[in-house]
């Protein structure tokens, strides 16, 4: 079956309305969870295999995000999908004004490999709890994962409603001539240009999941102990590939050298002196990409605290901290994705904030304070997706919280009602009696008619 008669089939089916009953939105939520329960030990070995990521990571990190998610969607959408009042105000009185939930129509939606499972079940999970029909585009960079999820989908969806494409980049490129009501695409930001610019010939809209350079920023007065364990963890989850990843730290130089010991010993403490045999630490995902961080690396201009070895026939790189890299190197201004941390000395916060200011707008911002002036004052003149305070990556598990970026780092927002509302036009109907039938605006017009209109509009 070609991809035009993929997405006209289960066009087919939202156009006969299959979607749209709640009744059918839980069946499939409720089958999602299905899934993920019976394919948990197949998803997390996949994933295991595909990343090198340790079996309990995968879990949480995927599988079980997913599932948690999955729960709130059933919790809420249906109250989420009610047509709901507001005011009609004084000039189309009397009438009843509501707004009401409808699904966009067919969703595409396209995973990165990073976390396989969880970011292309999550956007699905949302588009059909609003009541779309979906195509779903596992990544095809970690293929052992994208086949089990495809067989998966294909065994416990709506086969009418909801369709998985399997491929790379010439598969993808072709699903994009298609139109559809919605794109949803989580990668690199030069990907998420090609993507929208695929969309805007059918106008249609994007939500673009994107990354950029996400800077942790550490004060003389903060934590130092725990900022350094939060920081290791958040950077070196999944070996650093993961999009919200802190990028590089901002520290202030007089607490510099202490956060640099720390940070040295969190990493032998988290991984042990070889952490090319800790099972907790992950592998880079091809070869091609360890190229390209062991080429970042080699060109920072810095000093290697801890780490810097690699071996390419087994895409290890080690958790990786530099202490001043070259300000124009690679490192500093491309998004890294892997294990290397840079760390920058600051002479003050305001320092820290006009760094982070001269470049686009990242996906997350992480500050680490015991001072609260002092973390409002960085939100306050700052901008990114999210933010965390004294933590890293954390501020994605609220469901409450909106995910996304802003600028550079992405388009739009899921996660809980914002994932509902991602996938859901809020259509805008005024109803009104037929009777009274003032006159008012009815031609022809007259004095009496104008001084009577424009009292009523002042």
């Amino acid at each position: 079956m070609g991809y035009g008669e993929i997405v006209g089939s289960v066009r087919a089916a939202f156009d006969r309305g299959d979607t749209r009953p709640a009744a059918w939105r839980r069946r499939q939520l409720e089958a999602m969870l299905t899934m993920l329960d019976e394919g948990s030990d197949e998803l997390t070995g996949a994933i295991v295999e595909d990343l090198g990521r340790s079996a309990i990571e995968a879990f949480y990190a995927d599988v079980g995000h997913a599932r948690l998610a999955i729960r709130y969607l059933l919790k809420h959408f249906e109250r989420w999908s009610r047509p709901r009042r507001v005011s009609p105000g004084m000039l189309a009185r009397p009438g009843v004004a509501e707004l009401l939930a409808e699904p966009l129509g067919v969703a595409l939606v396209i995973a990165p490999w990073n976390y396989p499972v969880q970011l292309l079940v999550e956007p699905m999970a949302a588009a059909i709890a609003a009541g779309n029909a979906v195509v779903a585009k596992p990544s095809e960079l970690s293929p052992r994962t994208g086949e089990v999820l495809s067989r998966l989908i294909r065994r416990h969806l709506d086969p009418a409603a909801v369709a998985v494409v399997e491929g790379g980049v010439p598969e993808t490129t072709a699903l994009l001539e298609e139109r559809f009501d919605h794109v949803f695409f989580t990668g690199s930001t030069a990907v998420g240009r090609v993507v929208m610019a695929a969309a805007a010939r059918h106008l249609t809209p994007v939500t673009l999941e994107l990354g950029g350079k996400s800077p942790a920023i550490v004060a003389a007065d903060a934590d130092l102990a725990v900022a350094a364990r939060r920081i290791a963890m958040g950077k070196f989850l999944n070996a650093g590939q993961t999009c919200i990843a802190p990028d590089y730290v901002l520290v202030e130089r007089a607490a510099k050298d202490e956060f640099l010991d720390r940070l040295s010993a969190v990493v032998g403490g988290f991984y042990g002196p070889d952490p090319s045999r800790s099972p907790d630490f992950a592998r880079i995902v091809n070869e091609r990409h360890h190229d390209r961080l062991v080429g970042l690396l080699k060109d920072c201009g810095g000093q290697v605290v801890v780490g810097g070895d690699f071996d390419r026939e087994s895409r290890y790189l080690a958790p990786t901290v530099v202490s001043d890299p070259t300000e124009s190197s690679s490192i500093m201004s491309e998004e890294i994705f892997g294990p290397l941390l840079p760390v920058v000395g600051v002479d003050s916060i305001d320092e820290a904030v006009l760094k982070v200011n001269a470049g686009p707008k990242p996906l997350a911002l992480y500050v680490f304070t015991e001072s609260p002036a002092t973390a409002d004052g960085v939100l306050e003149r700052t901008s990114s997706g999210g933010a965390c305070v004294n933590h890293t990556v954390m501020h994605v598990l609220p469901d409450a919280l909106p995910f996304g970026g802003v600028g550079d780092s992405g388009i739009g927002a899921y996660h809980g009602k914002a994932g509902f509302d991602t996938f859901t036009h809020y259509r805008s109907v005024l109803r009104k009696p037929t009777r009274p039938d003032p006159p008012l605006l009815y031609p022809p017009m007259s004095r009496m008619k104008e001084r009577l209109v424009r009292l009523a509009f002042r």
